[in-house]
């Protein structure tokens, strides 16, 4: 068989039984296949760069502050007392005191000396506790108050501040024009300003009175003024 023959007999097998020529040979372009992995877009969104650079400078900005603020010189806080007032020696000063007679107010000084000068820290619900003390210990009227000064040395005096209650401060108003045995100060009474009150007390007494000790105490004990001097 010549080499003709075996060309026409293979393209006779094609075009019968196999592909079509036009599957092997085309015209139009082959296009070429994509791949089976595709890379991400690794372009920012404008929203998250914004407030990323906002975080960024409330940051700067807020360490700054803290810096500046350590840095910075600043004096020691210093707490003023303000006024303070004992009703007492107010009372025995006033021409109120004429009425106990001569010899009462005599030696009556504005800063007496004294062993010990003993602070009752009391409040506005307190009452109940100072009407016990005076039924007992205390003296429940300025010359008893007088009299145990003199004979023992030691001064005592409730110590309260002042309240925006008007109503309170009516009825401390009153309690004070029937027994004068307070120590006024210019701190507001409230619980969270205990450690300010204290320090009101101490200042306070140590311009009013000249004592050898400065003590508080609470108005839920029971002293023994004698004993107390000996101690």
């Amino acid at each position: 068989m010549s080499a003709a023959a075996v060309f026409f007999s293979m393209s006779s097998s094609l075009l019968q039984g196999g592909a079509p020529l036009s599957s092997y040979y085309s015209s139009k372009p082959v296009k070429p296949s994509k791949p089976f992995y595709s890379f991400s877009s690794t372009r920012t969104p404008l929203p998250l760069l914004v407030f990323s650079l906002l975080c960024l400078f409330i940051g700067l900005a807020g360490t700054l502050f803290a810096v500046y603020s350590i840095r910075r010189d600043q004096p020691l806080p210093v707490f003023r007392c303000g006024k303070s007032d004992d009703t007492f020696r107010a009372f025995y000063s006033s021409s109120d005191s004429a009425k106990l007679g001569d010899d009462s107010n005599k030696g009556l000084v504005d800063r007496p000396k004294l062993l010990g000068f003993v602070g009752i820290q009391t409040g506005f619900e307190s009452g109940e506790r100072r009407a016990a003390l005076r039924s007992t210990w205390f003296p429940s009227d300025p010359e008893g108050l007088l009299r145990l000064e003199q004979a023992t040395g030691l001064g005592f005096r409730f110590v309260i501040g002042k309240s925006k209650d008007a109503k309170k401060m009516t009825m401390l108003e009153k309690e004070i024009e029937q027994y004068r045995d307070f120590m006024l100060i210019d701190v507001e009474e409230e619980y969270l300003k205990l450690p300010y009150k204290t320090l009101a007390f101490f200042k306070a007494a140590l311009k009013l009175f000249e004592a050898d000790y400065y003590v508080k105490a609470d108005d839920d004990i029971y002293l023994r003024p004698g004993k107390s001097q000996s101690v």
